[in-house]
């Protein structure tokens, strides 16, 4: 995965502006690598792999997405991939405020077809696939969503919106809509996992113990191992690895200052440690990445 494309996995990012609700993203990752890391942010998100596969994860769904597949993901869904197989993958992400489709007058539009997808008595299907006519088509809505945020031609936010309310239109058509109110249950498992990872991002630059992260919760550290471990596809020290790497990349990329002074203010006190979990993750070693080199082969 290049240098550029690590710089912009950030789930604190914002996706797009007010004049323009949405942002989007190509990326393109090698075998084995963590496609997207256990995150959750408040826009929704379609998903489309165009090479390769991904194991990805929906909170507490884990379902394999093949090229030429989507997926959507609620805004507030906890997500996350791994890139299956021996080739990689490449994917596009095009992530959205709903308010992006509301009318500017309450109107039988917004009654009827904005509303209900906002509060998910109306959503998408997870996982769309190639097969049916009706899952076709919104998938041919996403490639033109795809190109003409490409190509980026006058009036292309126009066109990006247009199709996907011809793809709520396909929806009620169709039959394909999902109910995805959040049960009670669900709810409290998703809220703990989402409290965790708060803690993690807040306190990153310095050393976090286990039994901290399981007095979140709370629960015994045993338990709470088997729970992020079920919740994510990662183990705790796994993840802030990998959150603690990235923020170290932003930094690479961003300033001249020192590798060792970047490991100490991500949290790593040992730097002979931080440049061997960096290189696992990144391919290269922090200098080469600073510098621009490409990943080695595995």
């Amino acid at each position: 995965m290049d240098s550029i494309s690590k710089q912009m996995l950030k789930e604190n990012r914002i996706h797009g502006e007010q004049l323009q609700p949405f942002g989007t993203y190509w990326f393109d990752y090698g075998p084995g690598e963590h496609v997207v890391d256990c995150h959750w942010h408040e826009e929704a998100e379609f998903f489309c792999v165009l090479d390769g596969s991904v194991l990805f994860q929906v909170d507490e769904q884990f379902f394999e997405v093949k090229a030429g597949e989507a997926v959507f993901i609620d805004g507030g869904d906890i997500h996350a991939g791994h890139a299956l197989g021996s080739e990689g993958c490449r994917f596009f992400a095009f992530v959205f405020g709903t308010h992006l489709l509301a009318s500017a007058h309450y109107d039988a539009i917004q009654e009827q077809t904005v509303l209900p997808f906002q509060e998910r008595k109306a959503s998408f299907p997870r996982l769309i696939r190639p097969g049916s006519a009706a899952e076709d088509s919104l998938l041919a809505h996403l490639q033109a969503i795809m190109d003409s945020c490409a190509r980026r031609q006058p009036g292309y936010e126009a066109a990006a919106k247009g199709h996907l309310l011809l793809m709520l239109h396909e929806l009620a058509a169709s039959g394909l809509a999902q109910d995805r109110r959040v049960s009670s249950g669900s709810a409290s498992r998703m809220e703990r996992l989402k409290k965790v990872l708060l803690y993690i991002q807040q306190h990153y630059d310095k050393p976090i113990r286990l039994h901290e992260l399981a007095g979140q919760i709370p629960m015994s550290e045993g338990q709470f191992c088997r729970f992020f471990k079920s919740m994510t596809g990662q183990t705790p020290v796994d993840y802030m690895n990998s959150y603690r790497i990235r923020q170290a990349a932003n930094l690479l990329l961003q300033t001249d200052r020192k590798i060792s002074d970047i490991a100490l203010e991500v949290g790593f006190d040992n730097i002979s440690y931080f440049i061997r979990v960096f290189r696992k993750m990144m391919k290269c070693p922090p200098s080469a990445f600073r510098r621009g080199a490409e990943p080695a082969a595995d």
